[in-house]
């Protein structure tokens, strides 16, 4: 009882320090304690095999046993508990327990050893291994030779390791060995393990478990070597043989590791299989799970390397780089570090093609691997570099570079369609926008030397080179830098050839003089000249009246001024024409530009400024007729003052004229000061900042003709009624040329009338009602057409046509006039 107080009193200064200080409160605690020790709780309760467990490995600790008999107890106890015949479990192990505690004197067993007190040698009676004079013991056998010796009396003894490792090491080379056989399906389902076991020897599932998780880095192995051999062919892109390259490097090192671990194994690969394992060598040499650890890492680059391999089956070039650097993201260094190393040494055939391009211009990618593809159909236009064929420079003799700037390709063509840029082809680390800048680059600088033939592109070349450096995966903040650098480079000489060497703003200027009709002096002449011939029908006119009445007006005008080469560009002609058209419905200018300008000035933004001279031309033949009918109106003041009663009509035609003089002048105000001219400038800011390339360039180019274009020609933006206004103005026009020509006859009318006052004046009557009826007719034609022009300008989607609808009825002329027609309609 004694025992039981002293590992109470233990029990409790252990738990509440407190009592160290505190006698009173230690000897409440004491006596709760004893009180529950001393009540019936738990006397009746159910079997209970965990608590006599517990009372077992306490035993055993105590015993003499040896230090792993309780782990022993522990893996029997729950073996015995998963069997389902035995139903009396608690009942056998409590026998058992009863057995070995018999074997002994019975010994008052503390509560917590740990905690009891130390006793008087004298009061021991136990043999506890713990209190005894240590004395050198002989070393008994260890737990694999018990268990070695145990299988030999009951039956089968497991295959010795030694023996599986030598099968596992070659199963780490794709290699059968000859107690695993690595089976292969002709199907090309996954090969499978099959274990040969004979007779004597058996291998565990532990075993069997752990040469599978081995045989994994064997099979990678065996799916990259195969991989590897079958690449060695021409066809292969560059950046599929680089990786292959890579991996035979990686394998390389996975032979060294191999043999390595064959030198690892020691003595044992010599020992028999029914030979005593040497202890020292089971503790010194190779086994599988020191082969399991000494492959993990190579598992982890098997695996990443499996995974490039399968995804080279279907993707090539630019997309095979991609594939591996989107595992650069991941979250394991290990993974990041060698996709990052695999990508250094992958995507050099990729940098070494960027660097041609970027650089130089020319496309060297014999597999399509880059981002950027050359159309098959236009490969042999000027871009083909001498070097990249088979006959070298010879080859590409002067036939074949006169027959290719005969080719009707066209420098837009050229330009637009030769090369394509593939996104699918684009490493993800460059990104699209350096992409798209790389493609420009490129296409700039062949242009520049195939298609401008620059002569400083030597220069210019060597200046990029300086500034590119060496481009690879690890510096992408200076690839950047030189994609920058190469593209501003390549911009700006673009910009210099096109306004220096090629003088592209003078033939936008002469473009803007002529077809624009800029110079007013000009236009003036050349109407006047050809006013006669054009009033003819077309099939009496010819091209070469036509072009010498151009050269006239030019040598009459201030466009004598302009250089050479820009007025022998200038033509006249007539376009295809139809029975009863006369010549002001097939007369044009047209100007004529060739290579490299024909990249800006295509032939279809040559047809767009024919389509605004057409409306231009049209514009200043309704004013020459207006200035001309005004002429006669004022000329006739001197002869109707003898007629009264033709005065009412002269001052309705000199009403009608004033409004289309006014609708003519805010036409022509609106297309030469507020659309030509200020989309002009907006061009020429553009050319002034020199930013972009030459697709800045075109683009910028083409927003200035779609404006115009949309803005002269008052194109709406609803489908379906795109050119309803423009075929208002079309009938205005018509309109005021039939009113001019009603303008005529009625003058004819009165100076015959003055003429024959006194003759005949009945007999004219019948004539005068059928002008009066026509020019009553089309002075209302004129006023309905314009109040539809006005109201359909002012809801127009275009500012600047909304504010012409407010120019051409700024005191709202029209609809005053209108609602006064209703009224007048009213009343009647």
């Amino acid at each position: 009882m004694r025992d039981v107080s002293v590992s109470i009193e233990s029990l409790v200064t252990s738990f509440v320090p407190q009592t160290q200080s505190n006698t009173r409160l230690k000897e409440e605690l004491i006596a709760h304690c004893k009180d529950i020790l001393a009540s019936n709780i738990g006397t009746a309760h159910e079997n209970d095999t965990g608590h006599l467990a517990a009372q077992i490995k306490r035993h055993l600790l105590q015993s003499e046993s040896p230090s792993n008999a309780s782990l022993k107890f522990t893996n029997l106890l729950s073996r015995l508990l998963d069997q389902p015949v035995l139903s009396r479990k608690h009942e056998s192990l409590l026998f058992l327990y009863s057995l070995a505690s018999s074997s002994r004197q019975p010994t008052s067993s503390p509560f917590l050893a740990s905690l009891q007190a130390p006793l008087r040698p004298s009061t021991i009676r136990t043999t506890s291994p713990t209190h005894l004079p240590r004395s050198p013991q002989p070393k008994g056998n260890s737990k694999a030779e018990i268990l070695r010796e145990y299988r030999a009396r009951t039956g089968r003894r497991h295959l010795p390791e030694h023996l599986l490792l030598r099968d596992t090491l070659y199963l780490l080379q794709g290699i059968s060995g000859k107690y695993v056989h690595l089976s292969l399906s002709d199907n090309g389902a996954q090969p499978k393990l099959v274990f040969v076991e004979d007779s004597k020897y058996i291998i565990p599932p532990s075993t069997k478990s752990l040469v599978h998780r081995l045989s994994e880095v064997g099979h990678l192995y065996a799916r990259i070597a195969a991989f590897v051999n079958t690449q060695d062919r021409p066809s292969v892109g560059m950046i599929e043989q680089s990786l292959c390259h890579h991996l035979q490097t990686l394998l390389t090192e996975y032979y060294r590791l191999i043999a390595v671990l064959e030198s690892q194994m020691g003595n044992t690969s010599n020992s028999a299989p029914g030979a005593q394992s040497d202890p020292v060598g089971e503790e010194t040499g190779l086994t599988l799970k020191r082969l399991d650890v000494w492959i993990t890492e190579w598992r982890l680059r098997m695996r990443m390397m499996s995974v490039c391999v399968e995804g080279a089956h279907d993707a090539q070039g630019g997309a095979l780089v991609n594939l591996i650097h989107s595992y650069t993201d991941n979250g394991d260094p290990f993974v990041r570090k060698f996709t990052d190393q695999l990508l250094e040494e992958v995507s050099t055939p990729f940098f070494n093609t960027l660097h041609k391009w970027l650089f130089s211009g020319e496309l060297y990618d014999p597999h399509s691997e880059f981002f950027v593809s050359v159309d098959p159909s236009l490969a042999h236009l000027q871009g083909l570099h001498p070097s990249s064929l088979a006959g070298g420079i010879d080859a590409f003799g002067e036939d074949s570079v006169s027959a290719d700037r005969g080719d009707g390709g066209g420098g837009l063509r050229v330009w637009e369609a030769k090369y394509r840029f593939r996104k699918e082809m684009l490493p993800m680390f460059v990104g699209e926008n350096f992409g798209r800048k790389i493609f420009s680059t490129g296409k700039s600088l062949n242009f520049i030397r195939y298609s401008c033939h620059d002569s400083d592109w030597v220069a210019t070349r060597e200046k990029m080179s300086n500034t590119g450096g060496i481009l690879k995966y690890s510096d992408i903040a200076g690839l950047e830098r030189s994609i920058d650098s190469a593209y501003n480079t390549a911009s700006a000489r673009l910009f210099e050839v096109f306004t220096e060497k090629f003088r592209l703003l003078d033939h936008l200027s002469a473009l803007k003089h002529y077809l624009l009709l800029g110079y007013g002096d000009f236009a003036e002449q050349l109407m006047e000249s050809l006013g006669p011939s054009l009033a003819r029908p077309a099939n009496t006119l010819y091209r070469h009246n036509l072009t010498a009445t151009l050269e006239t007006a030019i040598r009459t005008s201030s466009a004598q001024n302009d250089p050479p080469d820009v007025l022998r560009r200038l033509d006249a002609r007539m376009l295809e024409y139809t029975h009863g058209e006369l010549g002001w419905d097939v007369f044009t200018l047209e100007y004529k530009v060739d290579a490299p300008l024909d990249t800006l000035l295509d032939p279809g933004s040559l047809e767009k400024y024919k389509r605004v001279f057409a409306h231009l031309w049209a514009m200043k033949r309704v004013e020459g007729a207006l200035s001309s009918g005004w002429m006669r109106v004022a000329g006739a003041g001197r002869v109707r003052g003898r007629l009264e009663e033709l005065e009412y009509d002269w001052h309705q035609i000199r009403i009608t004229t004033s409004e289309m003089i006014h609708f003519i002048r805010q036409m022509q105000a609106y297309t030469q000061l507020e659309v030509i001219e200020c989309s002009w400038k907006a061009l020429m800011e553009f050319f002034a900042r020199r930013q972009g390339d030459l697709d800045a360039m075109i683009d910028a180019h083409q927003s200035y003709l779609d404006c115009m274009v949309k803005k002269v020609l008052l194109i709406s933006s609803k489908a379906g009624r795109e050119e309803s206004l423009l075929s208002q103005i079309r009938e205005v026009f018509s309109t005021i040329l039939q009113f001019r020509e009603a303008i005529d006859n009625f003058y004819n009318y009165t100076l015959a009338e003055s003429a024959r006052l006194d003759q005949a004046r009945d007999a004219a009557r019948g004539s005068l009602s059928q002008i009066r009826k026509l020019l009553r007719e089309y002075s209302t034609a004129f006023s309905e057409r314009m109040q539809t022009i006005v109201q359909a300008l002012q809801s127009h989607p275009d500012l600047d046509c909304r504010f012409l609808g407010i120019r051409l009825s700024f005191s709202e002329f029209y609809r005053l006039k209108k609602d006064r027609e209703v009224i007048a309609t009213q009343r009647l």
